[in-house]
């Protein structure tokens, strides 16, 4: 599958989704900074699971575009 355009951004933002999803379990997914620090610093604002909410929102709103 070749993503271009938005999809570049949306295929991202789900990827960062899933590695929070991951961080909240206590696994670590990348050396460094968090996903959450990436996130808090693209201006998403909460907890974790705050941040989680608005990414599916995000989410959501994508799958209803597609269909």
């Amino acid at each position: 599958m070749i993503f271009t355009g938005n999809e570049i951004e949306y295929a991202r933002l789900l990827t960062l989704r899933s590695g929070l999803k991951l961080e909240m379990q206590g696994i670590k997914v990348i050396k460094g900074t968090t996903i959450y620090a990436i996130l808090k610093r693209e201006g998403f604002k909460g907890s974790r699971a705050k941040v989680l909410a608005q990414l599916d929102e995000i989410r959501n709103q994508l799958l209803g575009e597609k269909e």
